[in-house]
C-alpha cells in the first residue's frame, strides 16, 4: 500500500508550495503555487486537469493541502446521487481536497463540480494553518496551527468539534494512526494523543528544530511486543535544517526512549513518501526529496534498534544532456515523488512549480546513482503569445554600422578582417612590421584591464543589467543593483529592454528577501520599475502569476510594518515618561525667600517708639508697604505736635494766672510736680 502522499502535505516544500498525490491510484498531482492558484494536474499525460483562483488568493494563500481518503469519497458519491440537481460521478471522480490558509479558514474543493464544496472558519484558528489531516472512518478533519491548537472538524456540519492546546510552540504536523484511534503532533516536540479522550499517551523528543514531517511507517505491531492497540507501532518523523530522519517505536513504558534508528541525507527533507509494511518481515520503502534536487531510495526492515544512521540504497538525480564539451548539464531540482502501486515504480515531479513535468521511472535495484538526462528549456522559457503580421528585412548599406542588441552607444567588438595569403607573402617580403599579440587584442577590444572604469558607465548599466539577468551572473549583478544613484537607477531602469522587465522584478523579490541593508536598496529599484513599466506590465496576461510572491512579500512587510508602529509608539511613551522622571530627580529645588514675615507682637504696652524700631529690622520688599508706612509715620508726628502746642498754651495760661495772684514764688520742684 503506497501512501502517495495524500495523507498529508510538507510545509518544507521548496519555495513554499504546498503539494500532495491523490490517494490509491495517484491520477492526479494538486499543487498550490505561490500566487494563490490551486492546479490539479493529470499524472498520466502530464496535462493542466483544473485551476481554481479562491477569492482571497493574495490575502489568504493556500499553506496546506490534502486529499480526502477513498472511503471518504465513496460516501460523498453516494450522497450526492440523492441530489436531483448536481451530476453524479464515479469514485475516481469524486476527489475532495481540504485547502488550508494562511489566515486559519480551512477550504473544501470539489473536482468533480470544479467549485468550493465549503469552508470551515467559525470558531477554528486565528493564525496560519500547517497541516491538515483527514479520517478514516469517519467525517473528520483533523488540523493545526500557529495558534498552538489542534481542532477537530466536521464536514458535514462544517463546525469545530473539539479544540485543544497541542504544545507550547506552534503546531507543525500531525499524522493518525492506522487504526484511527491515535493522533501524533509535532512543533518542538512529539507527541500522542489518544482521540477518545483528547489525553497525550506518549511523549517524544530527539530533534533540536521544530519537527516537519511525521509518518506511521507499519500497520500492525511487533508480535514481540505486547498489543495494546498502538504498542509495537513505528512512525517516521523529519525536522527543520536536519539531515536525519528519525524512526520511532511506541512501547508501553512511560519512560521517554529515543529513536530506535536513523536515515541520513544529503539535504534537509522537503517531500517524504513511504510504502507501509504489513508483517515484520516486509520492508518499509522511502523516498526522500531533499531540498538539493536529489531523491533518497531507502528499503529497510523494521526490527529494532540500529546505532549507526542508514545511507540510501539509490540516489536518484535529473541534469540537462551536456551535448558537446563546452555545454556542462545543469541539475534539473526533483520537487516530489511517489511510489506506484506495484512499489517497482517512481511518480517523479521535477522542473518549476508553473509548469511542472511529471513521468514514471522503473526502479532498478542494482545501480546506486541514477542521473536522468531531460531537456525542459521549453518549460522554463517564459511564452507571450503575439501576432506578427507583416516581417519587413531591412535593406543594409557598406555604410550602416551594426551595433550589439541592447542600447545605442553600446559598440560590438571591432574585428579585423583576415589577411589574404598573397598580400602576407608580400609583407613578409618587403619587410614590414607585422602587428604584434597585444596590438591585435588591442583592436579586438579584448583588453578590459584598461577599462574598468568604463565598464559602470550610465550608458552601460543597462546593458551590464541585462546581461547579468540573462546569465543570472552574480557579480554583474552585485556591481548594478548595488548602486545608490537615484538618477543612474531612473536612467538605467529606462533604457533596458521589455524582455528583461519581469527577470529584474523576479530578481528583486529573490534579494528583498535578503539582508535588510540590500532590501533598501532594492526598494528603490522596484520603484522605479513600477512606475517607469507600469503600463507593459498591465499587458501582460499572466502577471498575476509572475509577481504573486512579490505581492505577498510586500503584504507581509506592510502587516509588519503596522505592528512595529504601534509597538514604536509605545516605546516612545516609555521612554519619554522614564527620561522626565529622571529629570525630576536630578532637578535640584530652588533656594526660597520669604517676601513677607509675620511676628506676632509680645505685649500691648510697648511705646509707640519701639514699633518704628522693630519695623526698621524687618526687610520690606514692596514699595507700597513703605509708603504706606511712612504716611502713617507722618500722621502720628502731626498729631504728638498739635498735642505738645495745646500743653504749652494751657500752661500759659496757668503762669499767666498766678502771676496776677502773686503765687509766682513757688519752688521749681514743686512746679515740675504740679506740671
Amino acid at each position: 500500500m503506497a501512501t502517495g502522499g495524500g495523507g498529508s502535505c510538507d510545509p518544507l516544500a521548496p519555495a513554499g508550495v504546498p503539494c500532495a498525490f491523490s490517494p490509491d491510484s495517484q491520477a492526479y498531482f494538486a499543487l498550490a503555487s505561490s500566487d494563490g492558484h490551486l492546479r490539479v494536474w493529470e499524472t498520466a499525460n502530464n496535462r493542466l486537469h483544473q485551476e481554481y483562483v479562491p477569492s482571497a488568493h493574495l490575502s489568504g494563500t493556500c499553506t496546506c493541502l490534502a486529499w480526502a481518503p477513498a472511503r471518504l469519497q465513496a460516501k460523498e458519491s453516494h450522497q450526492r446521487k440523492k441530489r436531483k440537481s448536481e451530476v453524479t460521478g464515479t469514485n475516481d471522480q469524486a476527489d475532495l481536497l481540504a485547502l488550508g490558509t494562511a489566515v486559519g479558514s480551512i477550504l473544501l474543493y470539489s473536482t468533480v463540480r470544479g467549485e468550493l464544496h465549503s469552508k470551515l472558519t467559525s470558531g477554528g484558528h486565528e493564525n496560519r494553518v500547517n497541516c491538515i489531516q483527514w479520517h478514516q472512518d469517519n467525517d473528520c478533519i483533523y488540523s493545526c496551527s500557529d495558534d498552538k491548537y489542534i481542532v477537530e472538524w466536521s464536514t458535514q456540519t462544517c463546525r469545530v468539534k473539539c479544540k485543544w492546546k497541542g504544545d507550547n510552540s506552534s503546531v507543525s504536523s500531525l499524522c493518525i494512526s492506522p487504526d484511527g484511534k491515535m493522533l501524533l503532533s509535532a512543533g518542538r516536540t512529539i507527541k500522542l494523543w489518544v482521540l477518545e479522550t483528547k489525553e497525550v499517551y506518549r511523549h517524544f523528543t530527539g530533534h533540536a528544530t521544530p519537527v516537519s514531517s511525521l509518518r506511521f511507517t507499519t500497520i500492525r505491531p511487533n508480535e514481540s511486543q505486547p498489543f495494546d492497540g498502538i504498542t509495537g507501532l513505528y512512525f517516521l518523523s523529519g525536522a527543520v535544517h536536519d539531515r536525519l530522519l528519525n524512526v520511532w517505536q511506541v512501547r508501553s513504558e512511560n519512560k521517554e526512549k529515543s529513536a530506535v534508528m536513523s536515515f541520513t541525507v544529503t539535504d534537509e527533507p522537503v517531500y517524504i513518501d513511504l510504502t507501509l509494511s504489513e508483517n515484520k518481515e516486509e520492508p518499509v520503502k522511502l523516498a526522500v526529496v531533499c531540498r538539493d534536487g536529489q531523491v533518497h531510495l531507502f528499503e529497510h526492515i523494521l526490527n529494532g534498534h540500529c546505532k549507526k544512521p542508514l545511507k540510501s540504497n539509490c540516489t536518484i538525480q535529473i541534469a540537462t544532456p551536456g551535448k558537446g564539451k563546452k555545454v556542462t548539464p545543469k541539475p534539473i531540482p526533483i520537487l516530489a515523488a511517489s511510489f506506484c502501486l506495484d512499489k517497482m515504480s517512481l511518480l517523479l515531479v521535477y522542473g518549476n512549480w508553473f509548469q511542472p513535468t511529471i513521468e514514471r521511472v522503473a526502479l532498478n535495484s542494482k545501480d546506486t546513482h541514477v542521473c536522468l538526462e531531460r531537456d525542459v528549456s521549453n518549460c522554463w522559457a517564459p511564452t507571450v503569445e503575439t501576432a506578427i503580421t507583416k516581417v519587413k528585412t531591412p535593406v543594409m548599406n557598406s555604410e550602416a554600422k551594426v551595433l550589439v542588441p541592447g542600447v545605442p552607444g553600446h559598440h560590438a567588438p571591432v574585428k579585423l578582417p583576415p589577411a589574404q595569403p598573397k598580400e602576407a607573402e608580400n609583407k613578409r617580403k618587403l619587410g614590414s612590421n607585422e602587428a604584434t599579440i597585444e596590438e591585435c587584442l588591442g583592436a579586438m577590444d579584448l583588453d578590459r584591464k584598461g577599462r574598468k572604469d568604463d565598464l559602470l558607465q550610465t550608458n552601460s548599466f543597462s546593458v551590464l543589467l541585462t546581461q547579468g539577468l540573462e546569465s543570472n551572473d552574480f557579480e554583474i549583478l552585485n556591481k548594478v543593483l548595488q548602486t545608490r544613484n537615484v538618477n543612474l537607477i531612473k536612467k538605467t531602469v529606462l533604457r533596458i529592454p521589455l524582455r528583461a522587465v519581469i527577470p529584474l522584478l523576479q530578481e528583486l523579490t529573490k534579494r528583498l528577501q535578503g539582508h535588510p541593508n540590500s532590501a533598501v536598496l532594492m526598494v528603490q529599484w522596484l520603484k522605479c520599475v513600477l512606475t517607469i513599466h507600469a503600463s507593459y506590465l498591465s499587458t501582460l496576461p499572466d502577471l498575476v502569476d509572475q509577481l504573486g510572491t512579490l505581492y505577498q512579500l510586500m503584504e507581509s512587510r506592510v502587516k509588519t510594518f503596522q505592528k512595529l508602529a504601534n509597538l514604536h509608539g509605545k516605546l516612545i511613551l516609555l521612554v519619554t515618561q522614564v527620561t522626565a522622571s529622571e529629570k525630576m530627580k536630578k532637578m535640584t529645588s530652588p533656594g526660597q525667600r520669604a517676601k513677607l514675615v509675620y511676628e506676632e507682637e509680645s505685649s500691648e504696652e510697648e511705646s509707640d517708639d519701639e514699633i518704628p524700631e522693630k519695623d526698621s529690622d524687618d526687610n520690606w520688599d514692596e514699595d507700597e508697604e513703605k509708603d504706606s508706612e511712612k504716611d502713617e509715620g507722618v500722621e502720628e508726628d502731626n498729631e504728638e505736635e498739635d498735642e505738645d502746642k495745646e500743653e504749652n498754651e494751657e500752661d500759659r495760661e496757668v503762669s499767666s494766672e498766678k502771676e496776677l495772684n502773686g503765687d509766682s514764688d513757688l519752688e521749681p520742684e514743686n512746679e515740675s510736680e504740679e506740671e
